[in-house]
């Protein structure tokens, strides 16, 4: 059981710096062969391999740089998993990763993972503790603690590579906005207005509710213990499953998590951001206890950082809760590499995901992924047009940067050490969403100074028997 005395103890070693992992309690060795060769490739096991999971399936089976060793799913033979499982028929197949690392660990040297939020954690943090690579959906974890293990335990096996799945890392914008901010262009960032206002719920339940929905009949052949990991216990019912988990709190991270570092993630690196001061829940339209809001308004304060002055960030979610939009906007850009859901045809939203970004001399219009940023009016961005520097193009997509890395020939560009900091980021904002109110953070301890019961939750609930392990350092 992790003690809320374990985690002060926890985040004051990482404000100390120092290293920690699971590797020792596991019975692990952290250890990777170093690889030099292209031409050889990395044998990989994918976890969660339906819907979102065939998805990055097929994009790394398009680098022709991977060997499928293994395949694992808690639905293993569902129609969603069914199309993968043909397609790597001397795969082998595993419900329980637990029993995939046991039986198979020594026949792979990566993981990739697309599962639900909640189960994000325990999966990488075993995969590395195994000497693993881990490329992991984002977010990178649930809770504010998680993410502060997972970036611990990859600081301490520099060896091993890891990737956070925010595609956008290895597209246009992520060279652009550095090549911006290198010749000046991007300087003196004071606001950014966050927003995604598309359709992104996936049942009708009442915000009124007063309890979970009523248990429904198992799947044939789901293991639904696993599917839950270390989440408190709830029965199965459809209206968490297939995607439909990321609007619960016990389960993800609403639509924050979902696109927030799709949107935020070059601004908030580049920009040095780190954690916030404050976040501040300005309006909920169907605050309660069990899902997220149908919409949802938060501020973020950064504080001035080397040089660069404070920013405030707001994000905007909901179909009707639209941002301010500044003159000369223009048209709403969509990113066509967003992957489909498994929604089916969704209505066109009224302004797509993206950003804006207010700066002392310019203003920024960015989508969302990989989406450039654009200088508006057009009057300014034609008269800034010969002063825009050139701008690299990416050696790698997401995937090969992976597999590269794993080989010793690339760094990742969304490491956990990276990303992580981002995924904490959101942590806060879920805790301002779930309690509807404004928290005061400090970033050197690492501490919520003004609610006792948000700092608690931090760590979040304890994990459910069995699962332990994956908490003690």
């Amino acid at each position: 059981m992790t003690t809320r005395r374990d985690f002060l103890k926890t985040m004051g070693l990482a404000s100390a710096g120092l290293a920690f992992g699971t590797g020792d309690m596991l019975g692990f060795n952290s250890t990777a062969a170093s690889r030099r060769n292209i031409k050889d490739k990395v044998k990989i096991a994918y976890i969660g391999i339906g819907n979102r999971g065939e998805q990055i399936i097929g994009d790394f089976e398009r680098t022709g740089m991977v060997e499928v060793v293994a395949l694992c799913d808690v639905d293993m033979g569902a129609p969603h998993t069914q199309k993968v499982m043909n397609k790597y028929p001397k795969a082998k197949r595993f419900r329980d990763f637990r029993q995939m690392f046991d039986k198979a660990g020594n026949e792979f040297e990566a993981v990739a993972i697309a599962t639900p939020d909640h189960s994000h954690f325990p999966i990488s943090m075993l995969a590395l503790a195994s000497g693993k690579h881990v490329y992991v959906e984002k977010p990178l974890a649930r809770t504010f603690y998680e993410a502060e293990l997972l970036m611990q335990a990859a600081l301490k096996r520099p060896n091993l590579a890891t990737q956070v799945g925010n595609q956008g890392h290895s597209e246009a914008n992520y060279f652009q906005f550095k090549a911006w901010m290198d010749a000046g262009i991007i300087k003196d960032v004071t606001a950014v207005t966050a927003h995604m206002n598309n359709p992104r719920r996936w049942h009708k339940w009442d915000t009124n509710i007063y309890k979970y929905p009523a248990g429904q009949q198992l799947p044939k052949d789901m293991d639904w213990d696993t599917w839950l990991m270390a989440a408190p216990y709830h029965e199965y019912n459809k209206d968490y499953h297939l995607g439909q988990w990321r609007c619960w709190y016990d389960f993800g991270m609403g639509c924050l998590g979902d696109w927030g570092a799709h949107i935020l993630d070059t601004v908030h690196e580049f920009l040095e951001l780190g954690l916030p001061y404050e976040v501040t829940m300005k309006y909920a339209n169907g605050h309660n206890d069990y899902f997220f809001p149908y919409s949802s308004t938060i501020l973020f304060r950064f504080p001035a950082r080397k040089g660069m002055p404070p920013v405030d960030i707001t994000w905007y979610d909901g179909l009707d809760n639209l941002p301010p939009i500044p003159a000369g906007y223009g048209v709403s850009g969509l990113d066509p590499n967003i992957p489909a859901t498994n929604q089916g045809d969704t209505p066109a939203a009224k302004l797509n995901p993206g950003k804006i970004i207010y700066s002392k001399d310019l203003i920024f219009k960015g989508a969302s992924h990989g989406s450039t940023l654009s200088i508006i009016p057009d009057e300014k961005a034609k008269e800034m047009a010969d002063k825009l520097p050139e701008v690299p193009k990416s050696p790698s997509n997401h995937f090969e940067n992976f597999l590269l890395a794993c080989m010793g020939l690339e760094k990742t560009r969304s490491p956990f050490e990276i990303n992580g900091v981002l995924s904490q980021v959101f942590s806060l904002g879920v805790i301002a969403q779930r309690l509807n109110t404004q928290l005061f953070f400090d970033p050197r301890t690492k501490q919520i100074t003004n609610n006792a019961f948000a700092n608690a939750m931090l760590a979040g609930v304890p994990p459910r028997k069995g699962w332990e392990q994956f908490y003690k350092l």
